[in-house]
Parts: C-alpha cells; structure tokens; sequence
C-alpha cells in the first residue's frame, strides 16, 4: 500500500526523507542552474510539471492532444496559478533555452505541439528518482531501483502526479509561512538549500539550527539579488520562521520546528502522490 500524506506526517523519519531530497535537489541545481530554476518557485513549479505532463500524455491519433500553449494557459489560467501572458512566456522561455522544441514537423501545423529536450527528459527523471529514493528511505523499498530499470514508467507517474498536485488546493496554495518562499523567485531553491543544511540532533523544542549562511555567496549561486534574499529573510523573522543567534562572530541561523512542520505537512502531499503513482503504475 502507498504512504498516505498522514503516514509520512506520522513518521519521525520522514523529516530525513525530507532533507534527502532537499540534498539531492540542490545537487541538481549546482549541476545545470539554468533548468533547474524551472523548479525554483510554486508558479514555475506548477507550469513545469503541467508542460511536462502535457507532453507525456500527448496521443498521435488526437491532434488536439499533448503540450501546446492553449492547453497549458488553459490547464493553468483554469486554477489561477498564472496568468495567459505569464504562461506564454514560461513557453518562449523553454525554447529559447532549448528545454523544449517543436514535434517533427509541427513547426507550420496549427496547433503548434512541443515535446521536451533529453536534457528535460533527464531532469524530469531524475526529479522522480529523488522523491522515490526518499520514499525508499521510509520503508527499505526499491522504487528506485524499479523505475531505473523500467524509465518508461515516467511516461504514466509523472502526469498522474503533475495532475493531482495541480488538482489539489492544499498543494497548491501552500500555508502562509510557506509561500512566502515558495510564491518568490528562487524561493524553493532557498527553502532547498535551508532543509538540506537543518540539525536534527538539536533538542531545543522550539528551533533547529541551520548554520551559518552567508547570503551574498548564497544569492549570487541561486541568481537573485542579495537585497531580495534579505528582504525574504527580513520577512520570514517576522513571521517567526527563522532568526539569527549572534552568539558568535559569524551569526548562526535558526529555523523553527513550526516551520519545519508546515513544510513537512505541504510536503507530504506531494510524496504521497508520488507513492500512490507509482503503485498504480506498476501493480
């Protein structure tokens, strides 16, 4: 049986689960910044995961079908996540970079179809791997070893995961202290790289330390702004998400375990789903 969202809530180690991901998501990013950014905040998020769906369901015999701007802008001007102009240029963006490009042929057909570039093909993948190698974690399972051995399971996961996540408001429209990161540029980059660095060994009951950080070596690698990630920070401390303890000459980062908790509940949505796609894919 898949973990339910509960499930994972309920497991101590889910918060290593977690954290794994996190690592391996920052690797990703240090590996090809560019298409990793596609991952980088909730809206992108979402539009990536809905293209990439698109083009993973696309059925030769219905022209009507796969990844083409009117049916990504509808999918997702449907739910609010963006608007029309944001989405078409989401679109040119993919294929100035070359994450994307025409069907054979589709370049003078009405509607245009899109598939994704190898190298999208092979960071989608890889996403998938990370999440199920984290699920792995939980319970000595071989998810992994089960989709290397079949890759074109990604083909059924990832638009039944893509789907349900889009689908679903709670994973949509994460908590407050959460979107705050996660609605900003390079906002799940940040909140990545923050969960992969987290103490668990700590016993404060209120905090986890994070360690030092220096944002403006952190800002130049996700970038962005230094002024803009201090801004973020500045606002995250209101919230009482995060501080600083300037117990020493270079100021220690905490995180607090509510946000940790928040984080975790929003992420156990979507590892559910990722769980529950990939039992159904493979019974």
């Amino acid at each position: 049986m898949p973990f339910s969202a509960e499930d994972l809530v309920a497991n101590p180690q889910f918060i290593l689960a977690i954290r794994f991901h996190a690592r391996r998501m920052r690797g990703m990013f240090d590996a090809g910044p560019r298409l990793a950014r596609l991952l980088a905040s909730q809206q992108r998020w979402l539009l990536t995961q809905t293209a990439f769906a698109l083009a993973m369901e696309r059925d030769p015999a219905d022209p009507a079908s796969g990844f083409t701007a009117v049916r990504l802008t509808d999918e997702i001007t449907s739910r609010k996540v963006a608007s029309r102009n944001t989405v078409l240029s989401f679109i040119d963006e993919l294929f100035t970079c070359r994450f994307i490009a025409y069907e054979p042929g589709a370049e003078r057909r009405r509607p245009r179809q899109f598939e994704p570039a190898e190298i999208s093909h092979q960071a989608m993948f890889g996403w998938l791997v990370s999440n199920l190698g984290a699920l792995d974690l939980l319970d000595g399972g071989s998810r992994v070893a089960h989709v290397e051995a079949h890759p074109e399971l990604i083909r059924i996961m990832q638009p039944r995961i893509a789907r349900n996540c889009l689908q679903d408001p709670q994973w949509r429209e994460p908590s407050e202290h959460v979107a705050l990161f996660l609605w900003n540029d390079a906002g799940g980059l940040i909140v990545d790289h923050l969960v992969s660095r987290i103490d668990l060994e700590g016993n404060d009951p209120d905090r986890v330390v994070g360690g030092h950080l220096d944002s403006r070596a952190l800002a130049a690698d996700f970038m962005i702004s230094r002024t803009h990630l201090q801004r973020l920070f500045a606002k995250a401390a209101q919230q009482g998400s995060l501080g600083w303890n300037a117990t020493d000459r270079k100021p220690v980062l905490w995180i607090s375990r509510s946000f940790v908790e928040q984080y975790s509940l929003w992420q156990a949505i979507k590892f559910a789903y990722v769980d529950e796609a990939f039992h159904w894919g493979t019974r």
